[in-house]
């Protein structure tokens, strides 16, 4: 057994702890936040597609128009087609 390991063991824990913490010099810190000019077109795109509707009238507004007025005529063919197309989108998938 070696006596001198023991010994230098002990001093180790018989050193005082020293606070290594400073002591703040009344420095306040603050936040701050910078964004680029992408980052404010961004923000202005944002803005603008949230001001707009999701439907566009201008389009709804005559179809609308047909199928109140009972005019509005939808080929079935032309409806098969699209049906079938999208049916193969999604089975390709």
């Amino acid at each position: 057994m070696r006596i001198e390991a023991y010994t230098q063991v002990q001093q180790l824990y018989n050193t005082k702890k020293t606070s290594k913490a400073l002591k703040s010099q009344n420095i306040s810190a603050s936040d701050q936040i910078h964004i680029s000019s992408i980052g404010k077109d961004f923000q202005t795109a944002k803005a603008a597609v949230d001001a707009s509707s999701d439907i566009r009238e201008d389009l709804v507004a005559p179809i609308k128009a047909a199928m109140q007025n009972g005019t509005y005529n939808v080929s079935g063919e032309s409806f098969a087609e699209k049906l079938l197309q999208k049916y193969e989108e999604i089975s390709s998938l």
